[in-house]
């Protein structure tokens, strides 16, 4: 086996696309930053019963693990930054009011999320701690939504989904965890013929609208369909009001919004509305969010929370980078000062300039122009 074989579904990135993602990067987050999101930087590698507290406990077949030669504990390397980023609020921070934090780094996965991702995503995202009101859903949205915006992305859809609808179904039904869990992972699968022989049981109005909610899809007619079809329960009536007025607010600045109240992801620690945006050309989702009032409980610090992640990787694929820029070739000259500052002075403004090395024939960087001395100083002209 050649020792330059990367394992499968790990991949290096190359200059044209590492240059595209890290400029999405800076943009997004100087956005994030001009918004009051303050960037930390959480540590690869921790304590695995840390990083499966919270929203982690989803991902525990995601997380690699190995035994910490100092002090023999098992440690995980991190497969998402939510709960290191609860953990930071919880313990670090402790902040009494509103805590508004951003990230950007790579998280590992055991096997990737699909045929065509990475085991090794570059996350980027934002969370807001301290606020429990739709408000705060709300501005957690549009940010996300301008994230993809200055990265490039246009025509995003934008699902919504509310997990208190499938929850106030259950409670008001008083089914049992393990029947719960069942019909939980019949509706993420939307099977529907095996959804409808685990209801057989149950009373005829609970069984109506859990055979409903695989249907509850599309635009806002069917927050309307759901207000007359489903129970009167005040989790659910509240949810379906929460994402009308979501939808009112968010649609002059979406290309397209639908609702999916089968959607169940992150049901285990998503406690409100739930998200995801898609772009043409991609049929996965490019970000993620919603709201997990209950993430910094196991820290000891139950804060409400919502928040968003995307991955950089996934957003430069369907971007499709150009070629990398173009530089200036300058030639080798010890000690001329004029020359160097003018090299100074175009690196300053942003121009890629390459001094030539002695005995050098070829440059692996394209360069269409060069630094040449005319008329006692020097200028720049295309080769």
């Amino acid at each position: 086996m050649q020792n330059w074989l990367l394992p499968e579904y790990v991949e290096d990135i190359l200059p044209v696309e590492a240059l595209h993602i890290e400029v999405m990067r800076r943009q997004i987050i100087n956005l994030l930053l001009v918004h009051g999101y303050q960037q930390v930087i959480p540590p690869l590698l921790e304590y695995v019963e840390s990083l499966l507290s919270g929203s982690g406990s989803d991902m525990d077949l995601q997380i690699f693990k190995v035994i910490d030669q100092l002090s023999g504990r098992m440690m995980g390397l991190r497969a998402d930054m939510t709960p290191q980023v609860a953990r930071i609020d919880a313990h670090l921070l402790n902040s009494v009011g509103i805590t508004r934090l951003c990230y950007a780094n790579s998280v590992l996965h055991t096997v990737p999320s699909g045929v065509t991702q990475t085991r090794e995503p570059l996350q980027v995202g934002a969370e807001l701690y301290g606020h429990s009101g739709l408000e705060s859903d709300l501005e957690v949205q549009r940010v996300m939504l301008q994230c993809l915006s200055v990265a490039g992305v246009s025509k995003i859809h934008l699902d919504l989904g509310h997990v208190a609808v499938f929850r106030g179904l259950i409670k008001g039904a008083d089914i049992s965890r393990e029947l719960e869990a069942e019909l939980f992972a019949v509706l993420q699968a939307k099977d529907v013929s095996t959804l409808k022989e685990l209801c057989i049981k149950l009373q005829k109005n609970t069984r109506d609208a859990l055979m409903l909610l695989p249907q509850l899809y599309g635009d806002k007619n069917i927050l309307v369909d759901a207000i007359k079809r489903l129970p009167d329960y005040p989790e659910i009536r509240t949810a379906l009001n929460e994402l009308s007025i979501v939808e009112e607010e968010l649609k002059p600045i979406v290309d397209e919004i639908a609702f999916d109240l089968a959607d169940l992801r992150g049901y285990h620690y998503h406690t409100g509305m739930v998200f995801a945006a898609y772009a043409n050309g991609c049929s996965n989702a490019i970000a993620l969010g919603g709201r997990y009032d209950e993430i910094g409980k196991a820290f000891g610090r139950a804060r409400p929370a919502t928040g968003f992640s995307m991955d950089l990787r996934e957003l430069s694929r369907l971007m499709k980078p150009q070629t990398y820029p173009s530089g200036i070739r300058a030639p080798f000259q010890k000690k001329n000062k004029e020359l160097e500052n003018m090299i100074e002075q175009l690196r300053s403004s942003g121009q890629i300039v390459v001094m030539d090395l002695p005995g050098q024939e070829n440059e692996s960087l394209d360069c269409d122009r060069q630094l040449v001395f005319h008329n006692g100083q020097w200028i720049v002209e295309k080769i």
